[in-house]
């Protein structure tokens, strides 16, 4: 590999803003801009992420998403192309 052609990677906490939840990860984002620290469970001080959005708030990955009602696209078509029986 070259030197210094890759970002720093490291470990950051990444905090999600909706629900709280907290996640011990590396990322490239270490590197790239100053950000603030918190102290983790093992007593280390990582950087954290801010992030509006995860798996821990995210509607899919939660179990909240609404279904989508498909009822009106099928009777949409029908009217359109007519039945077919």
């Amino acid at each position: 590999m070259k030197r210094d052609l890759h970002p720093e990677y490291g470990p950051v906490v990444v905090r999600d803003q909706t629900s709280g939840e907290t996640f011990l990860t590396r990322s490239t984002i270490v590197g790239t801009r100053r950000l603030p620290t918190i102290t983790w469970t093992d007593g280390e001080t990582y950087p954290v992420l801010d992030v509006e959005i995860s798996s821990s708030s995210h509607p899919v990955w939660t179990g909240t998403a609404r279904p989508i009602e498909r009822g009106g696209q099928i009777e949409k078509f029908q009217r359109r192309y007519g039945r077919t029986r």
